[in-house]
């Protein structure tokens, strides 16, 4: 849970926050996420997101091409003695993370988000089709 804002310093390197990094411990691994942004786990929740991955069919195309998008650009990264870590430079192109940043708890995973996409995201939402949606899907409150 929570959601902070940061920045992606000259060499790409990225502040964890502290809460973040009580979960995810000192090494984690980043990979391309869903609607252009970054997905972090820790290592045991990649390790179970990864053997899904590689449990699908080899014989379905669009199995292929999801677990190529998940596994071929993900990275192990390490945080350093100041709380950060190095953004890989394709991860950083493909989520367009230049300088300001927010991080955001979703359950099992972070997500790093170029800040105006993120707010433009927000913003775009409507709650009430996205509700009827999940309810479709069986979630009610």
């Amino acid at each position: 849970m929570s959601e902070y804002n940061h920045t992606v310093d000259a060499k790409g390197r990225l502040i964890i926050p502290s809460k973040f990094r009580e979960i995810l411990g000192d090494e984690f691994v980043i990979s391309k996420g869903m609607d252009g942004c970054l997905f972090v786990y820790a290592n045991d929740d990649w390790k179970a997101f990864e053997e899904k991955l590689t449990s699908l069919p080899l014989i379905n195309k669009e199995a292929r091409q999801f677990a190529r998008f998940f596994l071929a650009g993900a990275a192990q990264v390490e945080v350093d003695k100041q709380g950060r870590i190095l953004l890989p430079a394709s991860l950083r192109s493909f989520a367009n993370l230049d300088k300001d940043v927010v991080l955001v708890g979703v359950g099992s995973r972070i997500e790093i988000w170029d800040k105006e996409k993120y707010e433009a995201l927000s913003a775009d939402e409507n709650m009430d089709d996205i509700a009827n949606a999940m309810e479709a899907l069986g979630l009610t409150i």
